[in-house]
């Protein structure tokens, strides 16, 4: 797997055609889903905008209504950075500076969020015992490889946190 590494101020990793794959499939999926897609009513949609005023509804309306657009395009564009900063012949070094790898952590923080609703994932699922259960029921489940994805986007974003703060 990818690890980022802090060199000469940049974060710095070397990923497999399979991983940019994944992660151009997840960045433009996140996008579809803000652009295309974008439901007030969607759950992750939700997750991704939560109420600031959960009861008081009317005045979470109006702030939506205020910040929602930049909050929209923020996320696209922090989106667009993982796509901009993939390899494009599909296996590379990624070099992030720091306002780079800032992008690359919210972005991967917010389709881990959309990814983990998806999947209904909560601060008590034990992952781990998730994907092997997982795996028992159907090995080649579109869950298995669901749960994979979501194990590695975590993976990935704790190796570029490491990276970033070093």
């Amino acid at each position: 797997m990818t690890l980022f590494k802090r060199r000469n101020g940049l974060c710095v990793a070397t990923f497999r055609e399979d991983e940019v794959r994944v992660l151009r499939k997840v960045a433009e999926e996140v996008v579809g889903l803000l652009t295309e897609g974008f439901d007030h009513e969607d759950p992750v949609v939700g997750r991704l905008f939560p109420d600031v005023y959960p009861d008081l509804p009317r005045e979470s309306a109006e702030f939506r209504r205020f910040t929602e657009g930049d909050l929209k395009t923020s996320k696209i564009d922090q989106a667009g950075a993982i796509l901009a900063g993939l390899p494009e012949d599909g296996e590379g070094e990624v070099r992030l500076d720091p306002e780079a790898a800032e992008a690359w952590l919210r972005a991967l923080n917010d389709a881990r969020l959309a990814l983990g609703i998806r999947l209904e994932i909560t601060d008590d699922t034990d992952l781990e015992r998730e994907l092997d259960h997982a795996i028992a029921e159907d090995p080649s489940s579109a869950r298995v490889f669901q749960l994979s994805v979501y194990s590695y986007l975590g993976y990935l974003q704790d190796s570029l946190l490491a990276a970033h703060t070093a």
